[in-house]
């Protein structure tokens, strides 16, 4: 088996990096290998990176969390996840379908009445906009699938203006209030339209269903039971202490500390924000771990808690629930049009984050960075150490991770 050569960036930066779900170290250091290079010249402030194969994980955590402080990023360092927050929502929808409480295909008005009678946008000739009454019932699954027809945020949640960005500006039944009166930008069902908006419109069918604010059935149903102590909407003072800071990357140049992102202002836990299933979520990369788990085990957690229904994940989660040739997205994850054993889903966000697992061979690959615009050129050579670790022969035969599913 390739081992790769141990980092020599320091001592310091490669402290607080270890993972509780107690996985075998694969004792592979494919990822610091082709970071280093990155981190050195300052281009890449900070990564963490994880790869995990069926018991056996490598686990990175390479440079700084905070470039001008010195302070090394861990695994306990909460950061924006962003649209990761989507498969959360996507999660909580399944449990309520699961028990028979809501169906994909019910029409959207049956728990929220404002949405029974819905126009899409004709078009605009000499200065006069065309509004058409929608023919196609606009269904919960659609809502989740980026197939409603929803702009990607409502007027009230734009960017650019204190109190905007995706967990500003508004709660989400008055979200999805603005949502009902506004134009759908085509019919729905026959698109795609990559939408915060849908997202949270099917978080506040949950709240109707479940008669409790989506968050805290999120907190009650999923992460609570997960034991996901360090992930909700409002971080607390202590973790913004410890922050991954934002950067701007620059072309053959150091990156650039950035205050904040115009969609995501800071304070970041005040009365401005408010819970949004579309992105929104704070986390750390072991928080993250357990639910990307949760899903890679087919509903059950590391922790032995089942969320889910093995054959939920398989049939509503794992896989599309778009219509054939709209691309592969399930419910508010990245998920194949067919499902075979080479198939990953999960999710991205937009600061850089990302995971994902497949659930046939027990694998998983997290990405956390917190970093906006381009050149990246780090991906491709991070590409290269994920296609090495997997295709290393490792020894798990004394991994003491979770093996067996329960039903």
């Amino acid at each position: 088996m390739k081992k790769s050569m141990a980092f020599l960036f320091g001592a310091a930066v490669l402290a607080g990096c270890c993972n509780c779900n107690c996985p075998v170290d694969s004792g592979t250091t494919f990822a610091r290998d082709a970071l280093a290079p990155y981190v050195e010249k300052g281009q890449l402030p900070g990564a963490i990176s994880v790869f995990y194969n069926d018991g056996v994980q490598e686990t990175c955590c390479i440079g700084y969390a905070d470039v001008a402080a010195k302070r090394a990023i861990t695994m306990d360092d909460v950061y924006m996840q962003c649209s990761q927050t989507k498969g959360f929502c996507g999660v909580t929808v399944a449990k309520l379908v699961e028990e028979g409480k809501l169906k994909l295909d019910d029409p959207v008005s049956k728990y929220l009445p404002e949405f029974a009678t819905l126009w899409v946008n004709g078009g605009e000739s000499n200065g006069v906009r065309t509004l058409i009454k929608a023919k196609n019932v606009l269904t919960v699954r659609m809502c989740l699938n980026h197939t409603g027809g929803f702009p990607f945020e409502i007027c009230a949640k734009q960017g650019n203006i204190k109190g905007g960005g995706w967990s500003g500006g508004a709660p989400l039944r008055q979200t999805a209030a603005i949502a009902a009166a506004s134009p759908l930008l085509f019919e729905p069902g026959t698109k795609v339209q990559y939408s915060n908006t849908g997202i949270d419109i099917g978080a506040a069918v949950v709240e109707v269903v479940t008669g409790m604010k989506w968050e805290d059935y999120l907190k009650k149903e999923v992460l609570d039971p997960l034991g996901m102590e360090s992930t909700w909407f409002w971080p607390t003072d202590d973790q913004l202490a410890t922050q991954v800071e934002m950067y701007d990357c620059v072309k053959d140049a150091p990156a650039t500390w950035r205050l904040q992102n115009e969609m995501e202002q800071r304070p970041y836990n005040d009365a401005h924000v408010f819970a949004s299933a579309g992105a929104g979520l704070w986390t750390t990369a072991n928080d993250q771990l357990k639910f990307y788990k949760m899903l890679m085990n087919l509903g059950l957690g590391d922790n032995g808690v089942r969320i889910l229904k093995e054959e939920t994940v398989k049939s509503i989660l794992a896989v599309s629930t778009r219509p054939k040739g709209l691309g592969g997205y399930s419910l508010g994850l990245a998920a194949p049009e067919q499902d075979d054993e080479n198939q990953w889903f999960g999710h991205g966000g937009a600061w850089g984050t990302n995971c994902m697992v497949n659930w046939h061979k027990r694998e998983l690959k997290l990405w956390a960075v917190q970093l906006c615009g381009g050149p990246r050129p780090w991906d491709a050579a991070r590409e290269g150490a994920e296609k090495d670790f997997f295709k290393a022969t490792i020894d798990n035969s004394a991994a003491k991770a979770f093996t067996g599913r329960m039903k």
